[in-house]
């Protein structure tokens, strides 16, 4: 049978509450009977609230929740048959070939010399920096230029952003050596095998995580995680490539202690002349770093390792320097066609897959998605992830290591004003021509100049900018920062990951378990329910307590939901109370309007909370429930047992009613000495009281007039609700 709500009428009904007498007696009785009684009293003034609707029968809830699943799975499917049906072949090409959207609009005479430009400065840009990467993940040079090559037409065809340059870069590579180096030695083939692998296996993870449209799963490493992440490993990276300043080979490590260690030890062997001319070459690089951030300058960033690379090259070939060790021999032409091999070693390359696919998803697609928005088009983040993951599958059979986007050159491209994917097409024939014709002169490329490369690119990741940012908004996300950038220094890089996010998630479960609950007030001249915290001037009312919870209630919060009620039942300030003057809390408002989900155990502990609030005279009210909290109530039973009465839409409704309550109990207790004393009101306090029915509750609720009387005056007279 379908389930139906009943037709939602807006209206105000007269509110008597069922329980008024028996309150009135607890008032008279330490123990009276818990509030289940039909009459009201005669001299209870109606009020006017708007009925909650609820389902009008609990019965056919099972089989409406069914039904309602079902129908909910069989509206997607249909969308998504619509969808499918509406898709023209356009569509149909662009969602296969996202290329196909910037070629069947591309502006030949605006945006071919602005794309041939911006190719050219990056294509010049990465020939140096592949060598150097590639010398970093402990490859040869020439590995370093394949994954710079092949991946990049790939890209061009499956990727959906058309400024993002990708090919080696510093953090992957570091992540390629940390692992294979302790594998197998670097000087060996089987390295060289285990890194095409790896590429391999990143690209299927890759497109699996695309297609199945897994990319939030990244979300949960925070963005404090990363930025202290990547601080740390610049350090490292650093700390590595000093051997070729130095001279002198230096243990293999990711952590800092054993390289610092190495370093000091050997300080026997060290050589003035390759220290001098890294140093010198690097001073360049950051000297036309800096002066590229001029905006007429822009070209000398890109310049930089190129111009680094001629310098020292020249310098060798006109002086031969012996103690300067080169690149030696660099195979020419393109990559040839072969297949990954080794892959009795997949299961220990997993966790190292999954890694750089993480570091994939939060480098390339975060700068994709900026770029997008900076150009003025969408971006499709599985997309994205997919067209990475097929870059690597097709370049892992062209002797590839893993490849994503690069940081430094996506923000060289776009400043140079790429507009589409042709320049990412430029940089890729450049990278050709570099294979085919000028591997020879790559023999003389002194390995300190590529070390300098290294260094000056990742200066720029060390985000000390971010650790002042956070100290200075969020002392959490700072701990967190620091957590992950020391122990990514001292224990090494899967530790430093395994802690951070492990320290992120032990924070978002202690917010999710720790919830934001405020007491509310009310505000002077609305209806309008506020923190009281956060609006000092926002008042309550004495023997109410009205509380919001700001999270869903489930099994890991409800105990902590429960304390705090319990509190605040007992830390009103009463300073700042109104009404009738009562000595404890006869109601407990629950304002649920943020409340998007609550659970079988949450309710469980509802119910045992009612039945101990029941115990001491204290009456719960429920405000504002969406549909799907109110179903789970109604379907446990809470709703007949707290009483479908003290169910309101608005807290302020729920306030009318508890507060007459109040205002009969305070009158109650005030009985036998009020017979005693003529209190006629005076006739000002009668003309008042006139002129404040005279109020329509419209203007009352937008707050555009008050009560009469002084801002000092007893909150009794203020009406919640006139009547007209």
């Amino acid at each position: 049978m379908r389930f139906l709500w009943p037709k939602r009428k807006r209206m105000e009904i007269n509110y008597a509450s069922s329980s008024s007498q028996n309150l009135v007696l607890a008032a008279a009785d330490c123990s009276p009977p818990p509030p289940s009684s039909s009459s009201s009293m005669a001299t209870t003034r109606p009020v006017k609230i708007i009925p909650l609707q609820h389902p009008s029968d609990t019965a056919s809830y099972s089989s409406s929740s069914s039904y309602t699943k079902q129908s909910a799975v069989n509206s997607v499917v249909e969308k998504w048959k619509t969808k499918v049906k509406r898709m023209t072949w356009t569509e149909w090409i662009e969602t296969f070939l996202p290329c196909y959207r910037w070629i069947r609009t591309y502006k030949w005479r605006e945006y071919l010399q602005i794309d041939l430009m911006a190719g050219l400065t990056v294509g010049i840009m990465l020939v140096p920096q592949s060598m150097s990467y590639a010398k970093l993940a402990g490859l040869q040079p020439i590995y370093g230029l394949y994954t710079g090559f092949v991946p990049i037409f790939v890209y061009a065809i499956f990727g959906s952003s058309r400024q993002l340059a990708i090919g080696p870069v510093a953090l992957v590579s570091l992540l390629v050596s940390n692992v294979l180096g302790r594998i197998v030695d670097s000087s060996e083939e089987l390295y060289t095998e285990l890194a095409i692998l790896l590429a391999l296996m990143v690209g299927i993870l890759e497109c699996i995580m695309g297609l199945l449209r897994l990319g939030w799963l990244i979300r949960f490493i925070s963005h404090s995680v990363i930025s202290g992440f990547t601080t740390a490993s610049a350090f490292v990276i650093a700390l590595s490539q000093v051997k070729y300043f130095l001279g002198y080979d230096i243990e293999r490590s990711s952590k800092i202690i054993p390289l610092v260690k190495s370093i000091i030890a050997g300080a026997d062997k060290f050589l003035w002349p390759p220290f001098v001319m890294g140093s010198v070459m690097l001073a360049i690089l950051l000297i036309m770093k800096a002066m590229g951030k001029r905006k007429h300058l822009r070209f000398l960033r890109a310049a930089g390792p190129l111009t680094a690379v001629v310098l020292g090259t020249t310098f060798v070939k006109i002086y031969h320097p012996s103690s300067i060790s080169l690149v030696g021999d660099i195979p020419q032409g393109l990559p040839k066609f072969s297949i990954p091999k080794e892959f009795g070693h997949v299961t220990s390359l997993i966790p190292t897959a999954i890694l750089i696919t993480g570091v994939a998803i939060l480098e390339s697609v975060g700068i994709a998605k900026a770029l997008a928005a900076k150009n003025g088009y969408e971006l499709d983040s599985n997309q994205e992830l997919f067209g990475l993951g097929v870059a690597n599958i097709v370049g892992s059979f062209f002797s590839i290591y893993p490849t994503t986007g690069s940081f430094s050159r996506s923000a060289v491209n776009h400043e140079s004003g790429a507009k589409t994917g042709l320049s990412g097409i430029v940089m890729g024939i450049i990278m050709g021509c570099a294979l085919l014709f000028m591997t020879p002169l790559f023999e003389y490329i002194p390995q300190c100049v590529l070390a300098a490369i290294v260094i000056s690119a990742v200066i720029g990741l060390v985000d000390y900018d971010e650790a002042v940012f956070l100290w200075r908004v969020d002392k959490k996300d700072f701990l967190l920062w620091m957590i992950t950038c020391i122990t990514t220094l001292f224990l090494g890089i899967e530790i430093g990951v395994l802690v951070g996010v492990g320290a992120s998630l032990a924070f978002v479960i202690h917010e999710s378990a720790n919830p934001h609950v405020a007491v509310l007030g009310r505000l002077p001249g609305t209806t309008v329910y506020r923190n009281i915290e956060q609006y000092p001037e926002a008042y309550t009312y004495n023997g109410i307590v009205i509380v919001r919870v700001d999270s869903p209630i489930y099994f890991a919060n409800i105990s902590y939901i429960e304390d705090r009620l319990r509190e605040y039942e007992y830390e009103i300030d009463v300073s700042t109370s109104r009404g009738p003057e009562v000595e404890r809390i006869y109601f407990v408002i629950i304002e649920m309007a943020p409340v998007t989900y609550i659970d079988s155990s949450a309710v469980q502990a509802l119910k045992d909370l009612y039945q101990e609030y029941k115990s001491r005279n204290i009456q719960v009210a429920i405000s504002n429930p969406n549909r799907d909290v109110l179903l789970t109530l109604t379907r446990s039973g809470l709703v007949d047992l707290i009483g479908k009465e003290w169910y309101f839409v608005r807290v302020h409704d729920a306030v009318q009613v508890c507060l007459q309550h109040v205002q009969n109990l305070n009158g109650a207790h005030k009985k036998s000495s009020e017979s005693l004393v003529d209190d006629r009101p005076s006739f000002l306090r009668r003309l008042m009281k006139q002129r404040a029915e005279e109020f329509s509750s419209t203007d009352l609720e937008t707050g555009h007039k008050s009560t009469l009387g002084s801002k000092d005056s007893d909150s009794q007279l203020e009406p919640l609700l006139f009547r007209k």
